[in-house]
């Protein structure tokens, strides 16, 4: 009975009386610490998602400013871009592995956003590639892969939309969740072949009526890339508005 009060303590009495509201937060903490997602340990002080070990050894691939990268690698000769990068590596059983299960499956919404803002800020912080380009000063708005509005409804939101959020709040780039649409549901591309998930993917999404993306740089974010067939399949959707321009980037790259 005693914790339930601690976890629903008035806003009123917080208010008006600082010191008691003051107390009440400490307790609150004592009985009902946010840890660590990586070890699971209390977090402290401005820590958040991650303390700061565990944020420590997030494998950072560091591609921002690098033109030929992997993430670049995996579209070369499939569609034309700008430039393409991933934050971290995703590996079985890794750090970013648990992360992204906690943000897909168990509603953990607050890690999409820590991670979107960690990418924001390492994209933002990056060295300017060979020949002084700047890309991301040219982005005009981050369009994040979109769910079948089914799934959506069935998870309750949409984690790329999480992440496209998390880069906006560091680079000051608006997000558009409305600029592409999925209109076909697809089976899971989990245990599809490249050439599989191509197919499945064929036709699935589409610029929404009405949206003016004429002359637009747009950052399509995703949370991992494998093959990239998803990816693809938006920034081909895209690319139908002949005068647009398209960047890539997710939170991992899928490596072995």
């Amino acid at each position: 009975m005693f914790f339930s009060q601690l976890a629903t303590f008035p806003y009123f009495y917080y208010m008006k009386f600082p010191v008691i509201g003051e107390l009440w937060a400490g307790a609150k903490h004592m009985f009902y610490p946010v840890v660590c997602e990586g070890c699971n340990k209390p977090l402290v002080g401005g820590e958040q998602v991650l303390c700061i070990a565990c944020a420590s050894i997030l494998p950072e691939t560091r591609y921002h400013a690098e033109p030929e990268n992997e993430s670049v690698l995996r579209f070369a000769g499939r569609l034309p871009f700008v430039h393409a990068t991933s934050l971290a590596y995703f590996t079985a059983d890794g750090l970013l592995q648990h992360l992204m299960h906690g943000l897909k499956y168990a509603g953990k919404k607050d890690i999409g956003i820590y991670l979107g803002k960690r990418l924001g800020s390492a994209i933002a912080q990056a060295q300017p590639m060979p020949g002084g380009t700047e890309w991301l000063a040219d982005i005009d708005l981050i369009v994040p892969v979109p769910l079948h509005p089914k799934k959506q409804y069935k998870r309750g939101y949409n984690q790329s939309m999480l992440i496209a959020e998390g880069i906006s709040k560091t680079t000051g780039i608006p997000v558009d969740a409305h600029a592409l649409e999925r209109v076909r549901q697809t089976e899971s591309q989990t245990k599809k072949t490249r050439t599989e998930r191509l197919a499945n993917m064929e036709e699935a999404f589409r610029i929404k009526p009405g949206t003016d993306l004429h002359g637009k740089h747009v950052l399509l974010c995703d949370d991992v890339l494998t093959t990239g067939a998803t990816l693809e399949a938006c920034a081909l959707a895209l690319l139908k508005e002949e005068t647009i321009k398209i960047s890539i980037t997710t939170i991992g790259i899928a490596v072995s």
